[in-house]
């Protein structure tokens, strides 16, 4: 298959919690990725990994993880979700995005092992991530879990060497759950026998499932307080006994992110100096997480006026936008556009009142784009409507800050029109 062909056929599989040809629903299971894996040989057996599951923080967390070890000079392999402009942005070798010709060629070879059996886009883009990994030298391979943590399709890697576990908070209650606990039920469980699992500042409640998964696999749990911690010192971080530059990855909240990195990296037996740890931190860079934006939409900004996007989606990522907003100097504008399965009432109560001016968009690209009347609706009225970015943008005046935030699939859109790709190192 070309690489154009390799897209459209994984595309067709539809949904990804959906089987491919019957589109009849399917609940949560490993059956199908492992069968798969199976057919391929269990690529998934043949590299050192690290497992990140969590809510928030997984992207971040990686790249800060995959910026050190590259620093280091350690061969690093790196799995991620979702893409924001192409689908290669999934998979990094050797610090470098997959090539198309590599990863046509990894999904000719799933599409024939598997035979027209039952398989999601994720199952399969999981399985040609782990092919890749195995067949490309990696000392390292860095994945991060999709949905969940359980079922999600990641966790057929058998024990990897540490379960890192960042922020858990509401998100994806369709599928995980409206209470806490059980949101943290399905993160723990990619804790298994013969791993460590590392936690970052947790609520109590899924704190508590995460001691609760580990004792029952009779694995140690590392948790930020208890048994590591960083703080924020002198201008920069100190950690370990060691004292590093704040994460180039802006906002309080990577400061948590960049420990649970580290703290993963410590565990897993990889030898990493200090300057190489200092120098990955600085380097590290996320798309659509606190990036400031310098192209086409920019450009339809005032002179002088800075242009922001964050691909933050739920109430715990609305919490840390906030607290960005407070520590900006100056008043900052908002445009954001939602999923329709997203809480967009909880998402913008910590928003309205902070901003001067609310814009609701929808852009014709963003995956079931919630309607802008809707955003509207939930701000109680104070939003107005864009009612898509460029619009919005050319109605603001005077704003020395505007951020984009509501959705990675908005996110992806507004990268595209600003002229911004992924670049093969935006992990370090």
């Amino acid at each position: 298959m070309t690489y154009v062909e390799a897209m459209d056929r994984l595309a067709a599989l539809g949904p990804e919690l959906r089987v491919g040809k019957s589109g009849e629903p399917r609940k949560f299971s490993l059956e199908h990725i492992r069968a798969l894996l199976h057919e391929l040989g269990q690529p998934q057996t043949r590299f050192r990994s690290v497992l990140i599951a969590g809510t928030n923080g997984k992207g971040s967390t990686a790249a800060t993880l995959a910026a050190i070890t590259h620093t280091a000079g350690i061969r690093t392999a790196l799995y991620t979700s979702p893409h924001l402009v192409r689908f290669n942005e999934r998979i990094r070798l050797a610090g470098e995005l997959v090539s198309d010709e590599a990863l046509a060629g990894a999904l000719d070879e799933i599409e024939a092992v598997n035979a027209g059996n039952q398989i999601t886009v994720f199952e399969a883009i999981t399985a040609a991530a782990f092919l890749l990994f195995s067949q490309v030298p990696a000392d390292l391979c860095v994945v991060e879990v999709g949905l969940g943590g359980k079922f999600d399709a990641t966790n057929v890697i058998g024990a990897p060497l540490v379960a890192a576990i960042t922020s858990i908070s509401l998100d994806h209650q369709d599928f995980l759950g409206s209470e806490l606990h059980a949101i943290a039920a399905e993160k723990a469980g990619i804790i298994k026998p013969g791993t460590v699992a590392v936690t970052g500042a947790q609520n109590p409640a899924a704190l508590a499932e995460i001691y609760r998964k580990a004792g029952a696999a009779g694995v140690r749990v590392l948790a930020r307080g208890r048994d590591w911690d960083v703080a924020v010192h002198e201008g920069g971080m100190r950690f370990a006994g060691m004292v590093l530059p704040m994460p180039a990855l802006a906002g309080a909240h990577q400061v948590d992110n960049a420990g649970i990195a580290m703290m993963a990296l410590r565990e897993s037996g990889l030898a990493i100096p200090e300057a190489a740890m200092a120098a990955g931190l600085r380097q590290a860079e996320w798309p659509a997480r606190l990036q400031r934006l310098h192209g086409a939409l920019a450009d339809l900004l005032p002179r002088g006026s800075e242009l922001w996007l964050d691909g933050a989606h739920n109430p715990a990522g609305a919490l840390a936008i906030a607290a960005q907003l407070d520590a900006w100097e100056g008043p900052t504008v908002l445009v954001v556009g939602m999923k329709q399965s997203k809480d967009v009432v909880e998402f913008l109560a910590p928003l309205v009142g902070r901003a001067p001016r609310i814009f609701a968009v929808a852009e014709p690209g963003q995956h079931l784009a919630l309607p802008v009347e809707a955003i509207i609706a939930a701000s109680g009225g104070v939003a107005v409507a864009g009612p898509d970015v460029a619009g919005a943008l050319r109605q603001i005046e005077g704003a020395r800050r505007v951020l984009i935030c509501g959705s990675l699939y908005l996110a992806g859109e507004v990268l595209k029109m600003d002229g911004v790709g992924v670049g093969a190192r935006a992990a370090g």
